[in-house]
């Protein structure tokens, strides 16, 4: 099983943004910290979101756990139903990506467990500047 921990973050909202993974298990120790440009905190989430369940796909994982800080993430998921327009394309995205796994767990967490994937969102953003 894959351990994912993901989060977003933005300076500003909207403002330079960044996402930050970290995939443990399967013999896996990855960290993906990267700039995603302009955009807010919540898009941010997603892409983190996508971006973890595209990675995990790739390395050939069927049984995924997901934690993160953002309740309108994780709500979403779980009930596939976003009201904000905007996020709908992101939320399509996962689905798809986790329609490819075997079993998908997501799981809200607060965020001084969240830290390791925190400091990576917050470091891409710095690399940017």
């Amino acid at each position: 099983m894959l351990e994912v921990y993901i989060d977003g973050a933005s300076a500003g909202n909207p403002g330079p943004s960044g996402i930050g993974i970290f995939i443990k298990g399967e013999g896996h120790h990855i960290k993906i910290s990267e700039y995603i440009g302009e955009t807010n905190n919540h898009i941010a989430e997603f892409t983190a979101l996508n971006r973890a369940l595209e990675k995990a796909v790739e390395l050939g994982s069927q049984l995924v756990s997901v934690r993160s800080d953002s309740k309108i993430v994780v709500a979403s998921v779980e009930k596939q139903y976003v009201k904000n327009e905007e996020y709908k394309p992101f939320l399509e995205t996962a689905i798809q990506l986790i329609g490819q796994l075997d079993l998908f767990f997501i799981k809200w967490i607060p965020d001084q467990e969240n830290k390791a994937a925190d400091a990576l969102a917050r470091e891409a953003i710095l690399k940017a500047k």
